[in-house]
């Protein structure tokens, strides 16, 4: 019988996490009654009541599993590094908060047992603020015309993954991983399935400007060289731009010299415009330097402060 590893990362999501095991174990119940499964959360270092009602879970069914970070490693490495614990034939993904449709998981698996390796769940249309969404949108595809890599528009990593996938992801080590990248980049076979992004059941959204933006340079940084040609070819301009001035406001000044008085205001200008360019282009590649140091530095991805209802054999 072959079986399927359900992961859901979560992060104070205490209005959530009971009703979300009762909706997957339902669905694979109902649906998928020819697998095994195991249901797993991982807890990113909860502060409301998520971990006490995570352990009642637990005790009632010995299928649904935890992993309880020991502090919060972030929004990407806490699922990544779920992944890489589960042994199922497949792994799905999915969000703790009811965005991502539980009632998709049999149309993933049945999109696996055709020949997928990969079940993209792409949001083709979504409730979430228009405003967002548009920015979301104009971020894709910004990114993709920079990169060399695809990048696969509103796929947010909810989805299934073959084991075969997952078993080059453990031999990746990235310990900056970004995971709606690596998809696109490793070139599996991939099906996507739209579908509608619902509002949060419950509870308050995580995401806040500096987690996107944060996303987003994680995205920059590891596809794109943009940022650092856009560096140097624009930094080449404006010192050739510069240049040229500067010697258009000597000759200007030796001609008339007998009625210039222009004052210090051009060089003000200048040095102001020249400043910020300089500061704008020196925190662009820091990005990236950040970026370069993380993966050198090669830190866990994720401690661990407690697991339930795993085994030995479990552990990887």
């Amino acid at each position: 019988m072959k079986k399927l590893s359900i992961l859901i990362p979560c992060y104070n999501e205490q209005e959530n996490v009971v009703a979300m095991s009762n909706a997957v174990v339902e669905e694979v119940t109902k649906n998928l009654s020819n697998y095994d499964y195991e249901l797993v959360f991982i807890d990113n270092c909860s502060t409301d009541n998520t971990r006490p009602l995570l352990r009642e879970i637990c005790k009632k069914n010995p299928k649904i599993k935890a992993i309880f970070n020991a502090r919060n490693f972030g929004q990407f490495n806490s699922p990544y590094h779920g992944m890489l614990q589960l042994d199922g034939d497949c792994i799905i993904t999915l969000c703790c908060d009811f965005q991502d449709p539980v009632e998709l998981i049999p149309t993933f698996v049945k999109k696996w047992e055709e020949g997928a390796k990969i079940v993209a769940g792409i949001k083709t249309h979504s409730d979430e603020d228009k405003f967002v969404r548009f920015l979301r949108t104009c971020y894709y595809r910004m990114v993709q015309k920079m990169s060399q890599v695809e990048q696969i528009e509103h796929f947010t990593g909810f989805g299934l993954y073959d084991k075969s996938f997952i078993e080059v992801l453990r031999n990746l080590k990235d310990p900056t991983p970004f995971l709606r990248g690596i998809v696109a980049e490793l070139g599996f076979k991939r099906v996507d399935v739209p579908y509608r992004q619902a509002k949060r059941k419950a509870g308050k959204t995580h995401n806040n400007w500096y987690s996107l933006f944060d996303a987003a340079m994680l995205s920059f940084t590891s596809y794109t060289k943009v940022g650092l040609r856009f560096a140097t070819i624009g930094g080449s301009i404006v010192a050739f731009l510069s240049f040229l001035v500067a010697i258009g406001y000597t000759v200007y000044k030796f001609l008339h010299w007998k009625d210039f008085n222009a004052g210090i205001a051009p060089l003000v200008i200048g040095v102001f415009f020249l400043g910020a360019l300089q500061l704008f282009f020196i925190g662009f590649l820091g990005e990236y330097i950040m970026a370069m140091n993380n993966r050198i530095m090669n830190r866990p991805l994720v401690i661990e402060e407690e697991r339930i209802n795993f085994e030995e054999k479990d552990v990887h």
